[in-house]
């Protein structure tokens, strides 16, 4: 049975997304022992999903706290809900790290801590070190948005400059026992960069995050690069006798999502192929895919059509224009610039947590016509491009998707669906 193309694109990201929703993901992976106290903590986009399952599946005591970005809440009845500002952290994100870190702060050896962690956690649990100010916080982390930083930089930088994150929060739960199970959103799905590890030992050093900074040409005060400079700023390191009783679990990753998709992709008579976890400026990484998209139309290689190409990981953006868009759209926007209405050739890109940037559309969605339409309405996707505007430009072609939050999170997910050729 024909599949419509811009369907079946949508199927493929809801399968992804739900592949890596808490509820089917988490239960499995919980303490077979549900005696004794029990505290919940967590942070991330997918926290209050996360602590829902807990309440579902746990009957013995329990007691907690989670935050989650505005707008990705759920009612829990044991677990105290609280959400914050997200990518830019605001004082509700300040004021919940500091009652987590009093919640643990006071723990015995017989005491168990459930962390519950996913993608935005660094923004979410956003507690200064010594000397320095949620403003300061703030001004480095907007700059680090808007440099081009993978996130894998941007969290050793917020590491060092953090007063629970590289392992901070593990070494004020000791001597309880800490479960952390976590929703990777990064690639390599290194538990150090996942929400900058706050319950794992961080081999990142402060000398590496100062030139980071300098990398990026990121100017910050002098208090902050004192800081920086002072031994102080030091993460937990591997060996630390506090990680003793921490322990770490991943529960989903964007690998899981991806061959989720895959799945279904060849059940409708797609043959899957599967880039992986991708990182680099959305627009360069847009012309690769294109790349690949033109051989397999005009040369059957590296498979024939009817066929889809799927990759996860974070993209980044150097933001030099004023328009409007996260690396998705900015991501698809490339695309079409570089197909040009390539005839078979239809693509979505979307993040899984429902959320493209800090706009209101998870992604978009773009198809062969795409490029002829917006000229049509005088839309020049080069331009749009040169003002960071795919929110714009897909917007006007009706082509945004918004989905909510979706209360996960395994970063992004982009398909590019080629169709076969007419007989």
């Amino acid at each position: 049975m024909p599949h419509d193309p811009q369907t079946l694109l949508r199927e493929l990201f809801a399968t992804a997304i739900a592949a890596a929703h808490p509820r089917q993901v988490l239960a499995d992976h919980l303490p077979a022992d549900r005696s004794g106290r029990v505290i919940v903590i967590g942070a991330g986009k997918a926290a209050a999903a996360m602590a829902e399952v807990v309440e579902r599946e746990w009957q013995g005591e329990l007691a907690g706290l989670v935050v989650t970005r505005y707008g990705h809440g759920a009612a829990c009845q044991r677990i105290e809900v609280v959400e914050a500002a997200h990518p830019v952290p605001d004082d509700a994100g300040e004021r919940v790290a500091r009652r987590v870190l009093e919640l643990v702060g006071n723990l015995s050896e017989s005491d168990r801590v459930i962390f519950l962690l996913s993608g935005g956690g660094s923004s979410l649990l956003a507690l200064p070190a010594e000397g320095l100010t949620l403003a300061d916080k703030q001004a480095v982390n907007k700059a680090l948005l808007r440099s081009g930083a993978t996130i894998g930089e941007m969290n050793c930088v917020r590491k060092h400059l953090s007063a629970i994150k590289g392992g901070r929060l593990a070494r004020a739960c000791w001597p309880a026992t800490v479960y952390t199970y976590a929703i990777s959103d990064v690639p390599g799905d290194e538990a150090t960069v996942i929400a900058s590890g706050p319950t794992v030992a961080d081999p990142t050093t402060s000398a590496e995050a100062l030139e980071i900074l300098a990398r990026y040409r990121i100017e910050v005060p002098a208090h902050v690069r004192a800081w920086l400079e002072d031994p102080r700023s030091e993460t937990v390191k591997p060996g630390d006798p506090c990680l003793a009783r921490s322990h770490f679990q991943l529960i989903a990753t964007p690998q899981q999502a991806l061959e989720t998709a895959a799945a279904k992709a060849r059940a409708a008579g797609y043959t899957p192929l599967i880039l992986g976890d991708l990182e680099g400026e959305a627009r360069e990484v847009a012309k690769v895919h294109a790349g690949i998209a033109r051989q397999i139309v005009l040369h059957g290689q590296p498979l024939a059509a009817p066929c889809v190409i799927l990759s996860g990981g974070e993209t980044t953006v150097t933001v030099r224009g004023n328009g409007r868009g996260g690396r998705n759209a900015e991501f698809l926007l490339a695309l079409t610039e570089s197909l040009k209405g390539l005839p078979g050739v239809y693509a979505l890109a979307g993040d899984t947590d429902g959320i493209d940037g800090s706009e209101d559309n998870a992604g978009a969605l773009m198809t062969p016509d795409s490029h002829a339409r917006a000229q049509a309405l005088g839309l020049s996707a080069r331009t749009a491009l040169d003002d960071n505007d795919g929110y714009g430009y897909f917007a006007a072609l009706d082509d945004l998707i918004v989905t909510g939050p979706t209360r996960t999170n395994v970063n992004d997910f982009r398909a590019i669906l080629i169709e076969a050729p007419a007989p």
